[in-house]
């Protein structure tokens, strides 16, 4: 029996954005058509007041966070302040206001940058706050770990039903293709197609290429999603529990396969038409060294990935392209 049903109100924070939008195709896609998708100019998620009054407003029974600042290795390391005061005010709002409101379920999105910098390899879900976490990233890292104890807390105190994933690397439609704010994948798309149609034979990528990351398709974070919000209930007899038979309130959601980012650069190359040569500048910061999730827990749930790499950087391409030629991209 589906712990949520089609008559409730699904209100979607960050509906549109990347992972908001593919959270929505895929709740469309199950049947489930009321939903709330607020526009940012509709409701201001950092605006404390503008929340409650929506809330009072649209009374959703299903809450769904996926609004958040978010950034690669550049915007994480020059606006730190950002990202760790927009994202605790926009989680709090949502979180806070969701269960003053009688909320019945709310699931919270958070990231595997959350984990240690030198998490054990693949990383479980009983790593959190075992050790430091990575520089490049830690605004970010703390904002979300507040924004899971957050729900946490509430589950605790009051019986709130709160429910956490933590997706790995995302990319997919609607992706952020800006140079200076993406993540790698969709900075490389762009980076080799420039290099392809203007005759350059020379990319120079960040890093040394050399460490090791998983991508998710933000399609199948969608579908993970509706799935941990039919099915999840953390306190049944048969969920997920952690190594020492405790109740787990958050889940990690990935593919479980990792590669170097010289080998993600080499691929999406060769799907783009690069054929010129590729520099790796070791000034940049390579980040975490390797950072691959344990999705064994949510593989016995039910759910796992469908989407290939190879499959999801030709769509991620064609998307760019899109974007492209409604000039739509941001420079």
């Amino acid at each position: 029996m589906s712990l949520i049903n089609r008559k409730d109100r699904i209100f979607i924070a960050g509906a549109n954005g990347m992972v908001g939008s593919a959270i929505s195709r895929s709740l469309k896609n199950s049947g489930y058509h009321l939903l709330l998708t607020p526009s940012r100019q509709e409701l201001d998620l950092l605006n404390h007041q503008a929340v409650e009054l929506w809330f009072k407003k649209y009374k959703p029974n299903i809450v769904i966070l996926a609004a958040a600042k978010v950034g690669g290795i550049y915007a994480n390391s020059n606006y730190p302040a950002e990202f760790i005061l927009q994202n605790i005010k926009i989680q709090t709002n949502v979180i806070e206001q969701s269960w003053l409101s009688n909320v019945r379920r709310l699931l919270f999105l958070g990231s595997s940058c959350i984990y240690p910098k030198h998490s054990k390899q693949p990383i479980k879900e009983e790593e959190l706050l075992t050790g430091k976490l990575e520089e490049t990233n830690l605004s970010y890292a703390i904002a979300k770990i507040s924004g899971i104890k957050l729900c946490d807390a509430l589950r605790k105190q009051y019986g709130f039903d709160a429910i956490s994933l933590m997706p790995t690397n995302l990319y997919g439609l609607g992706d952020n293709y800006n140079l200076k704010e993406s993540h790698v994948l969709p900075a490389l798309i762009r980076k080799f197609h420039e290099a392809k149609t203007s005759g350059d034979n020379l990319v120079t990528c960040w890093g040394s290429g050399n460490p090791l990351r998983e991508f998710l398709n933000s399609e199948d974070l969608g579908s993970a999603s509706v799935f941990a919000l039919e099915n999840w209930n953390p306190f049944e007899r048969n969920a997920p529990k952690d190594i020492n038979g405790n109740v787990l309130t958050h889940l990690n959601i990935g593919t479980g396969n990792d590669l170097t980012i010289k080998s993600l650069a080499e691929k999406i190359a060769e799907i783009v038409g690069f054929k010129g040569k590729i520099k790796w500048d070791m000034s940049f910061p390579d980040g975490t060294p390797k950072k691959q999730l344990d999705v064994s827990r949510m593989r016995l749930l039910g759910w796992e990935s469908k989407i290939s790499l190879e499959e999801g950087i030709k769509l991620s391409y064609q998307d760019f392209l899109s974007s492209l030629a409604s000039k739509t991209i941001r420079k």
